[in-house]
């Protein structure tokens, strides 16, 4: 049974670089055709799609957070990591890893991929990161 488990720092003053991890347990992040994700829910806000990181080593971000995202992966320890730049307060939000047996491209948007939890297979529990001096 495929894991997923997210871990960070809890709270990151503005301006600060965040970087979570998320530690995959119970099948390789190389299995083809797995692609693994970060996603992102703000109060009161719909989940947010934020990028993704392939069994290749292919990454995908979202056009909106493209400028301040990038996600690596280290397959000696079956882990990838979310890092994110500049935030500020608006980078409020429970963040979650997933994984998807395939790529969950929205159809004809701008390469965002969907923020539907069924397109997932396999979620972490989140991690609620707080942006704040």
């Amino acid at each position: 049974q495929v894991q997923l488990q997210e871990s960070g720092p809890g709270l990151v003053k503005p301006s600060q670089t965040l970087s979570l991890t998320c530690t995959v347990s119970g099948g390789s992040i190389r299995t083809g055709y797995y692609y693994w994700s970060w996603l992102r829910q703000s109060s009161g806000k719909e989940l947010e799609w934020m990028g993704a990181i392939g069994y290749g080593g292919s990454t995908y971000y979202s056009p909106s957070l493209k400028s301040r995202t990038s996600i690596s992966r280290d397959t000696s320890k079956n882990q990838f990591t979310l890092h994110l730049t500049s935030v500020t307060p608006e980078d409020t939000a429970e963040y979650y890893c997933a994984g998807s047996d395939g790529v969950t491209v929205v159809p004809g948007g701008d390469g965002t991929w969907s923020n539907r939890p069924e397109e997932y297979r396999y979620w972490g529990q989140g991690i609620q990161v707080t942006v704040s001096s």
